[in-house]
């Protein structure tokens, strides 16, 4: 990889990490860019990095300090949008990857936004309620200066939720010296939150599975599916399959992997995981102690939606899903996009799958300006009509064009992205 890109100073070369993910993906959808290409390079360097320091004083009277970033890869189409993660394994290069995947994924759905990212490396389990909202509120402080409703918009991520959106609002608000509601999305409804904002990003993966189930001719009703990461998203999606009647056979969390042929009860794992922190010690259910076997079972429909580069060369020959859904940004590498790819496993990209989240962010902002509020009813059918287009535009391309999903959320993303670029021009 360092042979065939400048690599930024601030990474090292021989171990660039997410990043180099992502440049791959560049690179394998820059031949599909016709006279854009020459604009290629802004895709590849990140507009704004900034990395602070997140000292606070902790319960016990002691300092602690914490390493914060936030990233804006490109604001071509619009302000900065992207979330924040509270992560002990957080680290810049995954940070900026992830800033670009919401670029290209801001794109892809025609929301107008460009791609931003923040995070900062602790683990909040280790930290009280009120050390995390000193953590918060410094952080937003020190990003003050890049953020803003109209500059960059931050929302929950991994880890993060309404609680610390209304820490960072109140923050940069005071900072201001008037009320800025539209300075982050995924707030709580009673400080300008979206309704539907919470089951989104779930309610995309959702969506779009059953577009892509209907194109391969998958029953829904009766289909097996595995479901790795059982937070906000992962929950969520499985809920809303369950629903549709599915089966979701398999749950994989950071405490242990829970397996029931019959279909677990997803009702019944969401208060196990609300009372103990996560699927560890449920009973209805076998659990799995080795948890590479996850990648294992049998099943029709696989939905990723935990962290970056879960699926590697390593286990993708095991799976045996017809569909993947990915719920998380980056699950797959593209080496293991490549072994799917010969197995005939159907992958629908992070870019358009999970994208739900960031369309009703769009939404909530767009109410918070307007001073007006949609009904919960009316936020879902927006979203469901916007992931069907974005799902049907990206089919149609990769049919066309004889290439994956992916390089076809790819082409369609880079393609608005950079005709943005181009008719901008360069300034000065």
């Amino acid at each position: 990889m360092s042979s065939q890109h400048e690599i930024p100073s601030y990474l090292t070369p021989h171990e660039i990490g997410p990043w180099a993910v992502y440049l791959e993906q560049i690179d394998r959808v820059t031949p599909y860019l016709g006279g854009l290409a020459r604009w290629v390079e802004t895709l590849k360097r990140p507009k704004r990095v900034l990395i602070v320091d997140v000292p606070i004083e902790r319960d016990d009277g002691s300092i602690a300090h914490f390493e914060g970033y936030r990233v804006q890869h490109n604001t071509s189409r619009g302000p900065g949008k992207g979330g924040v993660r509270f992560h002990q394994d957080v680290t810049l290069s995954e940070v900026m990857a992830l800033s670009a995947w919401m670029t290209v994924k801001n794109a892809a759905v025609n929301v107008p936004y460009g791609g931003a990212k923040g995070g900062i490396r602790l683990d909040p389990r280790l930290l009280s309620q009120a050390e995390l909202q000193r953590v918060t509120r410094r952080y937003t402080s020190e990003i003050g200066i890049i953020i803003g409703p109209n500059k960059d918009i931050p929302a929950p991520d991994v880890n993060t939720n309404e609680q610390v959106m209304a820490w960072m609002m109140d923050t940069y608000s005071m900072n201001q010296g008037s009320t800025a509601s539209g300075v982050v999305t995924g707030k709580p409804i009673s400080l300008g939150g979206s309704l539907g904002r919470r089951e989104a990003t779930g309610r995309g993966v959702f969506v779009v599975g059953c577009e892509a189930a209907v194109k391969t001719g998958l029953d829904i009703k009766g289909a097996r599916i595995a479901v790795q990461g059982f937070g906000n998203v992962g929950s969520i999606a499985a809920r809303l399959f369950s629903e549709a009647g599915a089966r979701i056979v398999a749950v994989q969390d950071h405490q242990s992997t829970v397996y029931n042929e019959a279909g677990l009860d997803v009702l019944a794992l969401q208060e196990h995981v609300a009372a103990h922190g996560g699927v560890g010690g449920y009973a209805a259910a076998e659990h799995i102690s080795d948890r590479s076997r996850f990648w294992e079972v049998d099943c029709d429909i696989l939905i990723p939606a935990a962290l970056e580069q879960q699926i590697t060369e390593h286990n993708a020959g095991h799976i045996k899903a017809k569909i993947i859904l990915e719920g998380a940004n980056g699950p797959t590498t593209p080496l293991a996009d490549d072994i799917l790819h010969e197995k005939g496993v159907l992958i629908v990209p992070d870019v358009i799958a999970n994208a739900g989240g960031v369309t009703v962010s769009y939404f909530e902002w767009v109410q918070d300006f307007s001073s007006f509020f949609w009904t919960e009813d009316e936020i879902n059918l927006r979203l469901t009509r916007i992931m069907r287009e974005a799902f049907s535009g990206v089919w149609q391309l990769a049919s066309e064009k004889k290439v994956s999903l992916r390089t076809a959320a790819f082409i369609v993303g880079c393609t608005r992205i950079l005709q943005a670029r181009e008719m901008r021009g360069l300034y000065p």
